[in-house]
């Protein structure tokens, strides 16, 4: 019985691996990742800003769902932010939609992605229903109506749906919300890759991060000594680390300066095209990697950013058409909740045995992740950015706090 399927769920994934995504899904991956380092070096601007944890490729379905409840300029102007003006009109949803459902099918890549979106209007507003049909269909856009009358009450029901949605990993969206009376978009996602080769759960053990040169916190750390993706970049002083996920499909690719310090100038070098660089070249090596295991959950309020890339009308209370949703010119966007929580842990596939004890493991390279570093998970059939970040702060008990 389990080796009819353990074959079913090979055919199934090499099926997945085979199908070819559609010309209008491409190009819009290709756009997905464009948006991931505007919006990235947007928010990294952001002073007060320590850890950043976002999905482009949910953004850009967020911003489809804009674009679906938009009219005339405003509609236009999204469509502008996501390059969708690339691909005909009527193929926007469909290809966003099938690029969100090839890159989040947890069973082809072997993670665990959960991704949970809700739309909620005040209590006076009625949703179209072609508007909540095609939300749904392309989007899986939940909708509700919300009372801000009681604030706490409102508040206190965000979260509890955001924390229901992700199993408890995400227990808070927001402590409050400024405005309240428009549309609120709320993204609620856990993220948890599976290592291509699992760390053992047995060499973990409290070590210190600083976060800077006079503030260190106390975080578990895991350890394990492979081959991997590893590039040393002597002008910059940075190293790159590619960390295959299970079935290798996606990567988590890590790049960290030598010393701690600001991620500042890292950010100044982070480009599309100085990704490419660095990856073009990374070689597979002996790398001995500590890495912390944590968890990450952090919420960003996309509305300013998203605005100070283009989309100025859907957020402007005076100029906002987003009659699509209603039927009526009573909306604009309020807020854009993009909340998600990201364990990094030690599970993964059993390693390969038969490279231990040989020269293939000799004189590995140490990469020491005890300092902030900047992140991103990579598709490798779409090209896509599934999430980019920084972890700056991990959670956990203060070591030392001194001038």
């Amino acid at each position: 019985m389990w080796l009819r399927s353990l074959v079913a769920l090979c055919v199934l994934l090499s099926a997945t691996a085979d199908k070819k995504l559609s010309n209008h899904a491409t190009i819009l991956a290709d756009s997905s990742t464009n948006l991931a380092f505007n919006l990235y070096h947007n928010m990294a601007k952001d002073k007060d800003t320590e850890n950043i944890l976002i999905s482009p490729v949910v953004v850009a379905s967020s911003l489809g769902l804009v674009a679906l409840g938009g009219k005339s300029s405003t509609a236009s102007q999204v469509t502008t932010v996501l390059s969708g003006n690339k691909v005909k009109a009527e193929n926007l949803h469909a290809g966003l939609a099938e690029l969100l459902t090839e890159v989040s099918n947890s069973t082809a890549r072997n993670v665990t992605w959960k991704i949970s979106n809700r739309l909620y209007g005040p209590s006076s507003v009625n949703f179209a229903e072609d508007f909540v049909k095609n939300s749904k269909k392309h989007y899986n856009y939940e909708h509700a109506k919300i009372n801000f009358r009681d604030k706490r009450s409102a508040v206190s029901a965000i979260n509890e749906w955001a924390s229901k949605s992700t199993n408890g990993k995400l227990p808070e969206v927001t402590k409050d919300v400024e405005k309240t009376d428009g549309a609120m978009i709320i993204n609620a996602m856990f993220y948890k890759p599976h290592w291509d080769e699992q760390f053992h759960h047995k060499m973990v053990d409290n070590r210190g991060f600083l976060v800077h040169r006079s503030n260190t916190i106390s975080v578990p750390m895991m350890h394990r000594t492979g081959l991997y993706g590893f590039y040393e970049d002597t002008a910059n002083k940075l190293f790159v680390l590619e960390m295959a996920l299970a079935h290798k499909m996606s990567s988590v690719v890590l790049i960290m300066p030598y010393h701690v310090e600001s991620l500042e100038r890292l950010e100044k070098l982070l480009t599309r095209k100085q990704l490419d660089h660095w990856l073009a070249k990374v070689e597979q090596r002996a790398v001995a990697i500590s890495l912390p295991k944590v968890s990450m959950e952090v919420s960003h309020d996309l509305q300013k950013h998203l605005g100070k890339l283009g989309m100025t009308e859907a957020v402007d209370k005076a100029k906002a058409d987003l009659s699509s949703i209603s039927g009526k010119k009573d909306l604009y966007l309020s807020n854009v909740f993009h909340a998600s929580a990201m364990e990094w842990g030690t599970e993964g596939n059993p390693p390969d045995t038969s490279i231990f004890g040989t020269d293939k493991l000799k004189d590995p390279k140490l990469f020491y992740a005890d300092h902030p570093f900047i992140f991103l998970v990579k598709d490798k059939k779409t090209g896509s950015i599934l999430f980019i970040g920084r972890l700056v702060r991990p959670k956990g008990n203060i070591m030392r706090d001194e001038l």
